[in-house]
């Protein structure tokens, strides 16, 4: 059974979320369908960062151990998404000559074009995490989006290049082969909770995923179908508590439940004369606070975050001008009116993230906060789907460097004991 099973592994600033899927194909309701979902609180990462590889070992190794007593088999692989700051995109293109006589473009010259668009001056501190194809050209002839099959003399591809420092990646791979599993594959988190999120006609017109975590934001600009840009901001749901702790001096616990049980963007509908009693969250905490002045505080550093995606929206020149508008996905996009200041900062239409459906699951994956774990799972489903077919454009659609997984894991088995 093991065999089987898919497994998504998501590590965030905030919690180590683990999901089991299965492959399901039974006529209508065939699809993924995600088993359990298990969730455990992080140790060891700072800002999506190792802070402590031993602390992190165990948050990973208790949430793996969670999931092994409930599936009863043990887990021995996972799809595993990165995330933080130093990812990077960049636009790089791949040029070669077509094999054949008779000019028919073939897979493997589709291939060779990927791997000379790699062949990018990367700096000496980086690793290639994703090469995604965009478009193509045959002998100037520009806009085509599968090749496979045309005739042609000189293909080029248009490539979005991911990529990460290499020291992170050593050191959060490290952290999972010490927890006892091996990688099927490095994923950018932003990448999985697209694929899992949005729809093929989204992406067409144009679409902002905008991922709110615990320590980052990540957002992924999609237009004609495929990758525009993307970038990782240093704010995140935490510093929403952050603020409400300094703001009301209190703990950051007592802060955290303020934020999830009295959080809200909508300031209208509150009173001025609504209060919260304090004592009902924390005992050891006097007096009261007005309600009003916490929306105030939660709407200036949501505000940022979007004021922050908004001048990047301006530099690429894609301001108000995604016709499919703003996706909200993360555990910070469940405060209640965040959409709607959303399409206030943005000037788009704003909505929240919903899975495909053709992932199957309980009400829990309706929870935002489960999105990227999820899409692990479906980004892995859609892998092994691609290697049962015939290599074609459309089925390397996103290629994965997995080279470049391979290397790191000899390095780091080489520094285990």
């Amino acid at each position: 059974m093991s065999e089987t099973l898919i497994t998504g592994l998501d590590i965030g600033a905030t919690s180590v979320r683990v999901a089991i899927a299965q492959a399901r194909d039974d006529g209508e309701n065939a699809g993924l369908e995600i088993l359990h979902v298990f969730e455990q609180p992080t140790e060891g990462f700072s800002r999506d960062t190792v802070s402590s590889i031993e602390d992190a070992v165990g948050s990973i190794s208790r949430c793996l151990e969670k999931a092994e007593r409930v599936v009863g088999v043990p887990i021995q692989s996972a799809w595993v998404g990165i995330s933080g700051t130093h990812i990077q995109t960049r636009a790089s293109r791949g040029v070669v000559a077509v094999g054949k006589m008779n000019g028919e473009i073939s897979p493997q010259d589709f291939e060779r074009a990927i791997e000379a668009a790699k062949a990018i001056s990367t700096p000496p501190n980086y690793e290639i995490l994703h090469v995604i194809p965009r478009s193509c050209v045959i002998d100037g002839q520009q806009g085509i989006k599968d090749p496979i099959g045309m005739s042609g003399v000189r293909l080029e591809v248009d490539t979005r290049i991911v990529q990460g420092l290499s020291s992170q990646i050593k050191n959060f791979t490290k952290c999972i082969y010490k927890a006892g599993i091996e990688i099927d594959d490095l994923v950018f988190s932003l990448l999985a909770a697209a694929e899992a999120t949005l729809t093929t006609r989204q992406k067409e017109l144009g679409v902002v995923l905008i991922d709110i975590g615990g320590a980052t934001t990540g957002v992924a600009v999609y237009e004609e179908g495929e990758l525009l840009h993307s970038f990782v901001l240093p704010l995140g749901s935490d510093h929403i508590t952050s603020d409400i702790a300094i703001g009301l001096r209190v703990s950051l616990e007592v802060a955290e439940r303020i934020k999830v049980e009295y959080g809200t963007l909508l300031t209208k509908q509150i009173q001025k004369k609504d209060e919260i009693d304090l004592s009902l969250i924390d005992p050891a905490e006097k007096g009261y606070i007005a309600h009003k002045y916490i929306a105030e505080i939660l709407e200036a550093r949501v505000e940022e975050i979007f004021d922050r995606v908004e001048s990047e929206l301006k530099r690429i020149g894609r301001s108000g001008l995604l016709p499919a508008g703003a996706v909200l996905s993360g555990g910070g996009a469940k405060l209640p009116g965040i959409a709607d200041c959303a399409k206030r900062r943005l000037r788009l239409s704003s909505s929240l993230a919903h899975l495909k459906a053709t992932i199957i699951g309980g009400e829990h994956l309706r929870d935002p906060r489960y999105i990227t774990v999820t899409g692990l799972c479906y980004w892995g489903w859609h892998a092994q789907q691609r290697k049962e077919k015939k290599m074609s454009f459309s089925s390397i659609n996103t290629t994965s460097a997995a080279d470049v997984k391979g290397r790191v894991k000899k390095w780091l088995k080489a520094l285990l004991p």
